[in-house]
């Protein structure tokens, strides 16, 4: 069974080869397709940066989109940095981000979302703070509210844009081979959006005999809608996705 990493690039790579590392034949077929924005070297998102006390990153891109256009080092010491997992922490970390100044979910939380990290982040926000939330083009609001619910001043800064995937010719034939022989190919979600491009991708496939392993339940759904036959499901995390693909392989 091949496990198919859907990730963006250049995470979908990076995913494939700790997963060969430990053992498995993956492929990475990028279902989403990122690149960055100018809005973080602005003199407004300069402003924004320099006033908050603590800024959220939504995900790995998010953190790499932001630092790699030249904000946010050095890191200062009294702010923090939220990631609601620990893909987007081990990225802030690389990218020079003090692990002291990092909040993430508990290890043992249920799922690594927003609703997690709220718990984490709940005890050091205070009425009057100043927020920033970096993100891609749009995405859920709800930490956004509840930090305003609770007296923070919020601001959104966009660091990159998500588009269509852009598959090479040896992802678009990964692709097609998956489709020829479903049942030899487990699919990695991570994203709801992205089942939405494979949908676009192949129109009228039939997932009947499809293999799924998703890291939230929202995304568990997403890809039931899609009638891929068997869904799975893993916290985001690399060792989770690991156990979880082990057990379904064994799976007759």
């Amino acid at each position: 069974m091949r496990l198919l990493v859907t990730r963006p690039q250049p995470q979908a790579d990076a995913w494939v080869q700790r997963l060969a590392a430990a053992g498995f034949d993956a492929a990475a077929v990028p279902l989403l397709h990122t690149e960055a924005c100018g809005d973080v070297a602005s003199p407004t998102a300069t402003a924004l940066l320099a006033a908050a006390q603590g800024v959220v990153f939504v995900s790995p891109g998010a953190a790499t989109h932001f630092f790699e256009q030249g904000a946010g080092a050095p890191w200062p010491a009294q702010r923090w940095a939220a990631a609601p997992g620990p893909g987007t922490a081990d990225r802030l970390q690389a990218l020079g981000v003090p692990a002291g100044c990092i909040v993430q979910p508990a290890a043992d939380a249920a799922q690594f979302d927003s609703e997690s990290l709220w718990v984490q982040l709940r005890p050091r926000v205070q009425a009057g703070d100043r927020v920033l939330i970096v993100r891609g083009d749009g995405g859920r609001d709800w930490l956004a509210d509840i930090l305003r619910a609770h007296g923070a001043q919020v601001e959104f800064l966009q660091a990159y844009r998500r588009g269509a995937p852009r598959l090479s010719p040896a992802e678009q034939a990964q692709l097609q081979a998956a489709l020829a022989d479903p049942a030899a190919h487990l699919w990695l979600f991570s994203s709801g959006e992205a089942i939405g491009h494979l949908q676009t991708l192949a129109p009228g496939a039939d997932w009947r005999a499809g293999l799924a392993l998703a890291t939230h339940p929202r995304i568990e759904a997403r890809a039931r809608a899609l009638g891929v036959g068997q869904v799975f499901a893993a916290r985001p995390s690399f060792e989770a996705v690991v156990a979880a693909a082990r057990d379904i392989a064994k799976t007759p």
